[in-house]
């Protein structure tokens, strides 16, 4: 399957105390890796909302490995699970500059209508886009 991958700065404001990146930024680096695998594809979430489709997580799944830390660089390798359908699936493996395996997640998102508030087919222009 098609996959991205971005790099990343740790800043300050992103860890606790100790200088360890805390959980619930995770999610964040994985929405930045997420957004710039469908802007490579040429599919944008502005453009979606502007044609009357959100696309909200329904389901994450995180495990942490390992700690990110202050000023390290890290990569969050984004990657579609399979053809979109209703939902969209991406799988992401983030690494420090060793290579080292800090974290694995999953994200399911589903395609809303924003009329009517209810799940729809992935749009056809997005099917078009992403071709596996």
């Amino acid at each position: 399957m098609k996959f991205d991958e971005i790099q990343i700065r740790v800043r300050y404001g992103e860890t606790d105390q100790m200088g360890v990146v805390y959980h619930g930024n995770y999610a964040l680096y994985l929405e930045m890796g997420r957004i710039e695998w469908l802007r490579k594809q040429g599919i944008s979430y502005k453009t979606m909302e502007e044609n009357g489709i959100m696309l909200p997580v329904v389901s994450l799944n995180i495990n942490y490995k390992k700690s990110a830390c202050y000023d390290d660089v890290i990569n969050v390798k984004t990657q579609l699970k399979k053809a979109p359908t209703a939902k969209i699936e991406f799988e992401y493996e983030i690494t420090n500059e060793e290579g080292d395996v800090l974290t694995t997640a999953e994200t399911t998102l589903v395609f809303i209508d924003m009329k009517t508030n209810r799940p729809v087919r992935a749009p056809e222009y997005i099917l078009e886009t992403i071709k596996l």
